[in-house]
């Protein structure tokens, strides 16, 4: 069956269906992985978007449920040069065309990635339509692409209801805005006991529980429409609790604190992404999936310094909050590339937990 990608600026790729042939409208991004595709689409921060692979064969080693970062896909879309029919791998336990169409995901495949990519690139991130519906006409589509966006999508991939994953180690209060399974198994896996929260969750419910350490997890959508989090982040950066974000995170606790975010021309996502750690120059390869990023042109020097910074462009990776046990980053500590290169920071934070208590 044939599908069409129709781009706000009026470009139209023609390629086949793939997935469900439900119509869609979403924010259009591109990731440079090679590998882990899994990865990608059980990732929640991909919530409200479609995803472009720009690595040109996907699905090769199947579905391995154990991979996964949460219980289901998050994409509206996927966007893929070629989707393999038959995967070979002795972990496979399903193909990526039936994982796509169990979970209704819509996806395109045959199209030109590159060409895809370099326009995101040239123009930035634009929203997009994937349909398989030939009579489609543009001037009534290209309105309705220009109005979409992602909204309120962190109510939408948080946890229902709190749980616990027991451990005799340091008491860590996860907040859970999108979080990735590896940040909750990369603290279990030190013995740490992690508690995982609905991102609604009140400061005064978690202080009341007088946890060693607060995680603070990635998540979708633009930090700003997180009004009410927020808010409660305020609190919880005044109680003098040892914190370490990830990625949303990260920018949520630099808006409750004063700082500024805001929207990057095409984001970084990938698995592939050089950070400096500003402290002793050393470089790591990191995971990143953002679309926005913390201007650090509004930090008040007094409360936050920059600690990492991108290679490639000099944007702010991460911050070290003056006089607190707080610090920050935008990159996936717990993503695996490098494959090991920034796991030392979770235990910088088991670390802080064992001086404070």
């Amino acid at each position: 069956m044939k599908a069409f990608l129709i781009l706000e600026d009026g470009t139209v790729f023609t390629g086949t269906s793939i997935g469900s042939s439900r119509e869609i409208i979403s924010e259009i991004v591109f990731n440079t992985s090679m590998t882990g595709y899994l990865e990608v689409l059980t990732d929640p921060s991909y919530a409200g978007q479609a995803v472009c692979m720009t690595y040109p064969l996907i699905g090769n080693y199947g579905i391995c449920h154990a991979d996964q970062e949460s219980l289901r896909p998050w994409p509206d879309g996927y966007i893929v040069r070629e989707l393999s029919r038959i995967p070979s791998n002795f972990r496979s336990e399903d193909s990526i065309q039936n994982f796509l169409v169990q979970y209704d995901i819509s996806g395109i495949a045959g199209i030109d990635t590159r060409a895809l990519t370099k326009i995101l690139r040239e123009k930035g991130t634009m929203n997009g339509m994937i349909t398989t519906n030939e009579n489609f006409a543009l001037d009534e589509i290209i309105p309705k692409l220009k109005a979409y966006t992602t909204g309120k999508v962190v109510e939408r991939v948080t946890c229902k209801a709190k749980k616990v994953l027991k451990g005799k180690g340091s008491k860590v209060a996860l907040m859970d805005f999108g979080a990735k399974n590896n940040i909750a198994r990369s603290l279990h896996e030190r013995g740490c006991q992690v508690t995982i929260y609905p991102a609604l969750t009140s400061a005064e419910e978690i202080l009341r529980e007088q946890p060693d350490g607060i995680m603070l997890s990635n998540g979708p959508g633009d930090p700003k429409e997180c009004a009410s989090i927020i808010e409660e982040i305020k609190k919880l950066y005044e109680s003098n609790i040892p914190i370490f974000a990830i990625c949303l995170g990260h920018q949520l606790m630099a808006l409750a604190t004063g700082a500024d975010t805001k929207k990057m021309k095409y984001g970084h996502r990938g698995g592939n992404h050089p950070v400096k750690d500003l402290e002793n120059g050393r470089v790591y390869i990191s995971s990143q999936n953002h679309g926005y990023m913390v201007d650090t042109a509004t930090l008040d020097p007094n409360v936050a310094v920059p600690a990492f910074e991108n290679v490639n462009d000099k944007t702010n990776e991460g911050l070290k909050y003056i006089g607190k046990n707080i610090f920050t980053v935008q990159f996936h500590p717990e993503a695996c590339p490098g494959p090991q290169d920034s796991s030392y920071l979770f235990d910088r934070f088991l670390k802080m937990m064992e001086v404070t208590e």
